[in-house]
């Protein structure tokens, strides 16, 4: 509980947050993180997700690519949890500047966040790469095999970062602007491996970095107040 205290005290004296997030956020909405290998992994698909969720095979497999993709990306029914929402309120105070994240799932603009930083896009935005027409989740989910764009007949492509994709680098530059400006840097429900977003918390400058995970993470050493545990729960309770 000292640790908590100390975290709404930090929160609480600051004007200028930014809060970098990743699979734990979103888990907590009873979103899958993929790199979680389970039992339904290994009966239903012949490669692993990284394999499955690489440019490469998108290209060379696209039907298998879309039932892995449709079965464990696609989670239309989530809701956002305590910690999506009370980032969302910290906006509205003004005390938030901007939530970074890795995940795809749109929950944080569900929640009413204004500026969110998408590394890794959004499920919620798909075009057809011929044409460049919009289709929304729904489709996707809906389509039969690898979707195709009704006007065009081109293939339907996630707004999401593969592997072997590079990140945007518009919203590269200013998750590193966010960061090195910001008085603090919550950085919640990720366990820092997966680069180059994990490097990005070596621009911030300031002397309030939080670190909250279920886990231990390879940075929190570095960190000036690292606390463990549920992220829904530990900021409900801010």
């Amino acid at each position: 509980m000292e640790r908590i205290e100390k975290l709404r005290e930090i929160i609480n004296e600051s004007g200028n947050i930014v809060f970098f997030g990743g699979a734990g956020v979103s888990t907590e909405s009873g979103i899958p993180d993929f790199r979680s290998v389970d039992g339904l992994y290994n009966q239903k698909y012949d490669y692993p997700p990284e394999t499955i969720l690489s440019h490469t095979f998108y290209r060379h497999y696209p039907e298998e690519f879309f039932r892995f993709y449709k079965d464990k990306m696609l989670c239309l029914t989530a809701k956002p949890n305590a910690a999506h929402l009370k980032l969302a309120k910290w906006e509205q105070e003004g005390k938030l500047k901007a939530v970074i994240t890795q995940n795809i799932d749109g929950l944080h603009q569900a929640a009413g966040s204004k500026r969110v930083l998408e590394l890794h896009g959004s499920v919620l935005r798909n075009y057809c790469e011929k044409c460049g027409k919009f289709f929304d989740a729904e489709y996707m989910l809906h389509s039969k095999g690898a979707p195709k764009c009704d006007d065009c007949g081109g293939a339907i492509k996630p707004d999401v970062v593969l592997y072997e994709e590079g990140l945007d680098n518009q919203t590269l530059s200013d998750a590193v602007s966010y960061i090195s400006k910001a008085d603090v840097l919550i950085i919640g429900g990720t366990s820092l491996v997966v680069y180059p977003a994990a490097g990005l918390i070596d621009y911030y400058r300031g002397n309030k970095l939080i670190l909250i995970n279920k886990t231990p993470t390879a940075r929190d050493s570095g960190a000036d107040l690292v606390v463990q545990g549920s992220i829904g729960e530990i900021f409900s309770s801010l």
